[in-house]
């Protein structure tokens, strides 16, 4: 049974799609730009706005009722592969406060991240 996830905890979809699809074993979270949904503001720096994009993705993932440990793919686009180490930084104290190890993962450069974000990130979780 597909289920759709959606929590206010992470940005509204800005288009038509919606924030997770949950096949009951498997979890698919669209990609995650650094919008704060409270504030509907995004940080500068790109650290910060890799730590919103993350704090997005558990948001969603904790909704379906998934953990940061069931993460096994993530996808990072980037606006600048220059800001790979900085980004890298954060996404290994994330995983690294969660979990024991990293998810397989893909990083690129991409041309333009919606709102002129400078990174994006998506992920598959598994039960």
């Amino acid at each position: 049974m597909v289920k759709v996830v959606n929590t206010d905890k992470a940005p509204a979809a800005i288009g038509p799609y919606v924030q997770g699809v949950d096949l009951g074993n498997m979890l698919f979270a669209s990609g995650q730009i650094p919008i704060n949904p409270a504030t509907g503001e995004m940080p500068n720096c790109v650290k910060e706005q890799a730590k919103q994009s993350l704090a997005n993705v558990k948001a969603i993932i904790t909704e379906a009722g998934y953990q940061v440990k069931n993460i096994v793919k993530t996808t990072i686009f980037l606006a600048d592969m220059n800001d790979f180490a900085e980004v890298n930084s954060v996404y290994e104290a994330f995983f690294t406060e969660n979990q024991a190890t990293f998810p397989a993962r893909s990083c690129v450069q991409v041309a333009r991240i919606p709102k002129d974000a400078k990174v994006e990130i998506e992920v598959i979780a598994v039960k």
